[in-house]
């Protein structure tokens, strides 16, 4: 199984999809071989600023603690995403714009830790072919690599400074998968309306989660989400003190849920009116299996 990188400097540093191809080895795909990680440093890019959230050696200890949780604990490796998003979004403490680089999350899964990766991501043998990585959870796209999905998911779903809403989004592999993909789920109050029925009760399955969200997105067409339920101004002042309190930052802690930006939390008027209206639209929502259980 593909384990530890050998090679581990003392920065983190940015690889550009054309480097990281080089390193998508069948080898590495299917957990048999190494990432050459000597050779890999020699073709990364430093991080465009010299500060302690740059630092490599906390987001790897970081890494290690989720698998080591998990194990512990008896998890499967799916559930080591609800306790490593809030975690690693608060361990990077990124702006948007800084997240939107593939480089830094290609860095991540190939030269940090392409042993959680394989442990997280290699598929059940099928049909007598080998397990296997999918490429893209090293090298995709934002809602598919394997700790940018994270990053985002904490980003999108935490309300404020709260990351407890990230936890019950990344609980569901539903809801992750499927939300991160909705454009709509950038408005917060529709964000966090999505939680709240999660947490309910409202929506458990898989297929009643697909069922709402698809409904919630068609319903976006037509109905604009933030003049029915209207976010709260954001400013970036506390992000960017937020990003600086990083250099005098304690660790991120491992038993309690860190604390993000100190921002408004979503409008909780607006919140529980989204709430109302998603639970209107799952009552109508074709559901696959829910006519056949009423009938019966």
């Amino acid at each position: 199984m593909t384990g530890r990188p050998g090679h581990l400097p003392e920065r983190l540093a940015m690889l550009t999809n054309t480097e990281a191809l080089d390193f998508l080895t069948d080898g590495l795909l299917t957990g048999r071989e190494e990432v050459p990680s000597i050779r890999l440093n020699e073709v990364t890019e430093p991080l465009p600023h010299d500060e302690r959230r740059g630092d490599l050696r906390p987001v790897r200890d970081l890494i290690e603690d989720a698998m080591a949780h998990c194990l512990s604990e008896g998890l499967r490796p799916t559930q080591a995403d609800a306790w490593l998003a809030p975690r690693l979004h608060a361990a990077l403490r990124l702006s948007r714009k800084e997240a939107a680089d593939p480089a830094l999350w290609n860095y991540l899964a190939l030269g940090v830790a392409p042993d959680h990766v394989v442990w997280r991501w290699l598929s059940e043998t099928r049909d007598g072919k080998p397990a296997r990585v999918a490429t893209d959870r090293f090298r995709g796209p934002y809602h598919k690599q394997a700790f940018s999905r994270l990053w985002w998911a904490a980003e999108l779903f935490r309300d404020g400074a709260d990351y407890e809403p990230v936890v019950v989004a990344c609980g569901n592999q539903d809801v992750l998968n499927t939300a991160l993909r909705m454009s709509v789920i950038s408005h917060r109050p529709t964000a966090q309306a999505i939680v709240r029925l999660a947490e309910k009760g409202v929506i458990n399955t898989g297929r009643e989660v697909n069922a709402l969200l698809g409904a919630v997105n068609a319903s976006a067409a037509t109905l604009m989400y933030d003049l029915l339920a209207p976010d709260a101004e954001r400013e970036s002042r506390p992000l960017l003190e937020w990003i600086d309190e990083a250099e005098i930052a304690r660790q991120v802690s491992r038993s309690a849920l860190p604390t993000g930006p100190q921002e408004d939390p979503a409008p909780p008027t607006s919140v529980s009116v989204l709430v109302e209206y998603f639970s209107e639209l799952f009552t109508d929502a074709p559901v696959r299996g829910r006519a056949e259980a009423v009938e019966a």
